[in-house]
């Protein structure tokens, strides 16, 4: 009798991570395909040349807004040039750009939110300009910005940078807030250790979980800016191609030519769901909450 009371019981004790198992497993699944599609995405653009046989910039006007075939995949442009080619070469700006913003607002941000976060003299005056520019619309902002200075690559890199930072900013100060006062951090300053060697031997560890969750995503908003602000005219100038250029040159020819919207909004959607699937599971993998259930 107690023999079967103890299967029964084990039986009983595993069947919560047997409920709970299939959850993390179809998570982890679509994480890898999101990690898996934007490996593809990233490998196309990289490798463009050998997979495509048309330069992206080679006219011929005869050909013009020819439909899909076997010669050219995704058909041709206003100017006949093979959109296919447009699209893989334009990969590389688009994934380029949102590369760029992610080390340089990523990066600024999170200097700029240890500072304020462990120095209470810097965090009165620097959150007031951290403040202000997260009171302009993201978008408004980023133009404003170009408009400043001028259209091209480093000026969309800098514009969508201005307008995240500060996201990362506020997020590593509150993280920065709550560590600085743990005993561990006044028990180095007892010993005598530096400012600098506590921020980044103790700090700054502690804060990466919210900022590795905070790239991946600042990656897909970078994406979307690049080609919200090419489709605006204000981005990348047109004899770049990316993703935001080649679906602005489709909006006069959406009744005759389909295919020049639709295949680079497909990468941009594919793009932004690849990153936002690699980001959600990324923020449940340090979710400490989640964490202390898989336990």
């Amino acid at each position: 009798m107690s023999e079967v009371n103890t299967r029964v019981a084990g039986a009983a004790g595993d069947s919560t991570p047997a409920r709970r198992r299939p959850h993390f497993i179809l998570r982890h699944k679509m994480a890898s395909c999101g990690a898996v599609l934007l490996a593809l995405l990233v490998g196309a653009a990289v490798f463009a040349p050998a997979i495509t046989g048309f330069d992206p910039l080679a006219v011929n006007p005869v050909n013009r807004l020819a439909p899909p075939s076997p010669d050219h995949w995704f058909g041709t442009d206003n100017l006949g040039r093979d959109v296919f080619s447009r699209v893989i070469y334009g990969g590389r700006a688009s994934l380029g750009v949102g590369a760029l913003v992610v080390l340089v607002a990523v990066g600024g941000g999170t200097l700029l939110g240890l500072i304020c976060g462990y120095y209470r003299w810097a965090d009165v005056v620097l959150m007031r300009f951290v403040d202000g520019l997260m009171s302009f619309p993201g978008l408004v902002l980023a133009i404003a910005l170009i408009g400043v200075l001028g259209p091209g690559i480093i000026p969309v890199v800098i514009a969508l940078s201005l307008v995240y930072a500060p996201r990362v900013t506020r997020i590593v100060r509150g993280s920065a807030l709550v560590i600085k006062d743990q005993p561990m951090i006044e028990a180095s300053r007892q010993i005598g250790a530096s400012s600098l060697y506590i921020v980044a031997r103790h700090v700054t560890p502690h804060c990466l979980s919210p900022i590795i969750v905070q790239a991946s995503f600042i990656f897909a908003y970078a994406v979307l800016g690049e080609a919200a602000l090419s489709f605006l005219g204000v981005g990348v100038p047109p004899s770049t191609p990316t993703w935001g250029n080649v679906l602005t040159e489709s909006r006069t020819y959406l009744q005759q030519a389909w295919w020049m919207a639709i295949f680079p909004g497909l990468f941009i959607i594919a793009s932004v769901l690849a990153l936002n699937l690699v980001g959600d599971a990324l923020r449940d993998y340090f979710d400490p909450k989640l964490r202390q259930r898989r336990s």
